[in-house]
């Protein structure tokens, strides 16, 4: 897997979102029920934040002095799409290149055990999707989502 992120010289905390070189896009299971669709996106992005070098902005701290942990600073959009459109985009994303992918199978809403979700996937022939994450040059992941609506 090719590394993806941001170089230190790029993270500039003054500009708009959208004027960061790249672009993040978590897209969910139009069919999911909120409970899952929740815990599914927050999985996939905690992967993404651990694999995206620069993708979290500093920590801040509120005027009481209460610390707060940094955000994306390029900001995160949130879609929803068919499970068939969300396997095509996850086919897709991964092959093009300087993407990141992360993606959360239906094996992993289905054990509590994260050594029998291993198992399982590694059991899968064809593999369904709750979720992916994307992150990657803005104009490549705009026509990867492209008609793809805000999740509601």
């Amino acid at each position: 897997m090719t590394a993806v992120g941001f170089e230190p010289q790029e993270i500039d905390l003054l500009q708009p979102t959208r004027a960061a070189r790249l672009k993040w896009v978590v897209v969910v299971d139009s069919a999911l029920p909120p409970g899952r669709a929740v815990n599914a996106a927050v999985c996939v992005a905690s992967a993404t934040a651990r694999s995206v070098a620069g993708l979290l902005g500093p920590d801040g701290e509120d005027a009481t002095g209460s610390a707060h942990p940094g955000l994306p600073w390029a900001g995160c959009t949130v879609l929803a799409a068919t499970g068939d459109r969300l396997a095509a985009l996850r086919a897709k994303a991964a092959d093009s290149p300087g993407v990141f992918v992360a993606d959360m199978p239906v094996q992993a809403q289905r054990t509590r055990v994260y050594d029998d979700y291993l198992r399982q996937l590694s059991e899968a022939s064809d593999v369904e999707y709750l979720v992916v994450s994307v992150v990657g040059p803005r104009n490549r992941v705009d026509k990867l989502v492209k008609g793809l609506e805000l999740m509601p």
